[in-house]
């Protein structure tokens, strides 16, 4: 898998940037770097990569601030390193769009450990609807090729690949109630850790991309002691190329 995947690395440290990627690289994956956002963002207007990896701490736009951009363009899988140690960065990063947090110092083969974790899970790992399809709940629609909402004013709202994942899986069970444990085990499979919260800040960010009015929603329900449930019917629109849509 990894050696078709590009890889853009973006970290202020010459020497870590060094060192990642030639390891990287000799693991199999092609790797691009930059050491701050002008260049990132050079690197990606010449062609978008399969996966990003952003230090936080930079001169001038910070890691958050580069995956705010990028995300205004983009659900590409993102992993956030950081030296400071504590759980606020994590939880902003995860609510950003971030698939993944790697604290500093840590040991290059974990990175790369993480890396193929999270191409897998945005490949592989997570039953998706098949493309070619609108699916419609409420007055929202989830085109599964573009991987992007349409609201119901029919604006595009590009997703995550996590927040993709996360809404496919509802759409998947409507009026299921799904518990934590379910959602990160069909997120995240092997991977998830015991009272992980993070599938929480995960469907708080999808609410907010559904304008949903956060644990009182109308759309995505708590369910208190439970999980959380997605509280509407799903129609499936068949869109086949060139041809006329049918609904399902």
């Amino acid at each position: 898998m990894d050696t078709t995947k590009t890889i853009y690395l973006l970290d202020d440290d010459a020497d870590i940037r060094e060192l990642l990627v030639d390891y990287l690289t000799r693991n199999g994956l092609t790797v691009s770097s930059a050491s701050n956002a002008e260049e990132f963002f050079a690197l990606w207007r010449n062609a978008p990569a399969d996966l990003v990896v952003l230090d936080i701490m930079l001169p001038g736009d910070d890691g958050f601030a580069v995956l705010r951009r990028l995300r205004q363009q983009s659900a590409v899988p993102a992993i956030f390193l950081s030296a400071l140690d504590g759980s606020t960065d994590r939880i902003v990063g995860l609510e950003l769009g971030a698939d993944d947090y790697l604290g500093k110092p840590f040991e290059p083969r974990e990175l790369l450990a993480r890396i193929r974790t999270v191409l897998r899970r945005s490949s592989e790992a997570t039953p998706s609807p098949p493309q070619g399809r609108l699916l419609h709940f409420g007055s929202w629609r989830l085109d599964t090729t573009a991987r992007h909402l349409l609201t119901p004013d029919n604006v595009i709202l590009p997703l995550s690949g996590a927040e993709f994942r996360l809404l496919c899986i509802f759409l998947e069970r409507p009026q299921q109630v799904l518990s934590r444990d379910t959602l990160l085990a069909l997120t995240q499979g092997r991977n998830a850790q015991p009272y992980d919260r993070s599938i929480d800040v995960l469907v708080s960010r999808l609410r907010n991309r559904l304008r949903d009015g956060g644990r009182y929603g109308t759309l995505i329900k708590t369910v208190r002691g439970e999980g959380y449930v997605l509280a509407a019917d799903v129609r499936s629109e068949v869109l086949p190329a060139g041809g006329s849509r049918h609904t399902s």
